[in-house]
């Protein structure tokens, strides 16, 4: 009995022995499973650090491929945008070759057309004459700046022309002075479009009507004072428009 306890106990023994042995063989191999495992934690976080980077730069090159697309669409606008500007600056340049020769065609006929407002001015009915002659001088003298456009020189012109047609269909009171009887008296003038031209002295007593073919003023008789009178009230817009009997030479 003691012998095979002893076995038993010696047995044991052994075994612990070698379980003890292996246990010191088996630190390695577990030291060097924790290192693994280590190592394998580490390559994981690596592995999701480039996952992520490699998340992060595909959504920027997705970013930027929009951009690119955008910026190919701008540049496609653009180019029409120039192309646009391109025919539009050469159909400039061709309206530009235009405007030089009509404006060598148009300053001739501005200078032809002032002289005959001229001459229309000196053989018209004499009203407003230092106003007129000064207009016609301002267009000649303006003729001969280069600070005006010619645009404006045309437009002018016209203005002036248009100016002078309008004398034609208006009524009109103005004062100014007239060498009456050997003197100088101030008087009321009235125009009655181009067709009649009158004076009448401020006390009444002398009235005038000028003869364009004659090319001088005449003495108006005294039936016509009161309608002179009544003509310059009513172009002063003091009396209403009314039948006036005027002494109007006949067209031959």
């Amino acid at each position: 009995m003691k012998r095979f306890t002893l076995a038993v106990i010696t047995g044991a023994l052994a075994l612990n022995a070698a379980f003890a042995a292996q246990a010191d063989n088996l630190k390695p191999v577990i030291k060097a499973g924790k290192e693994i495992s280590k190592l394998a934690v580490s390559s994981q976080q690596k592995i999701n650090g480039i996952a992520e980077q490699t998340q992060t730069k595909f959504q920027q090159y997705q970013m930027v491929n929009k951009e690119i697309e955008g910026l190919n669409i701008y540049n496609a606008q653009l180019q029409k945008q120039l192309q646009s500007q391109y025919d539009e600056m050469k159909s400039l340049n061709a309206d530009i070759d235009r405007v030089s020769v009509i404006e060598r065609q148009i300053t001739p006929l501005m200078i032809r057309m002032i002289d005959g407002l001229q001459q229309f001015v000196e053989l018209d009915v004499p009203f407003l004459p230092t106003e007129r002659a000064e207009r016609v001088a301002n267009l000649k003298n303006m003729m001969d700046r280069a600070d005006v456009a010619v645009s404006e020189k045309f437009r002018r012109v016209l203005e002036a022309y248009q100016v002078e047609m309008g004398y034609g269909r208006s009524i009109e009171a103005y004062s100014g002075l007239i060498n009456v009887e050997g003197q100088e008296r101030d008087v009321d003038f009235l125009r009655i479009g181009r067709v009649a031209l009158m004076y009448i002295t401020r006390d009444g007593s002398v009235a005038g009507v000028w003869d364009n073919e004659a090319k001088n003023w005449q003495p108006a008789e005294d039936e016509f004072r009161m309608h002179i009178t009544k003509g310059l009230r009513m172009a002063k817009k003091q009396l209403a428009p009314d039948l006036l009997v005027m002494p109007i030479k006949a067209a031959p």
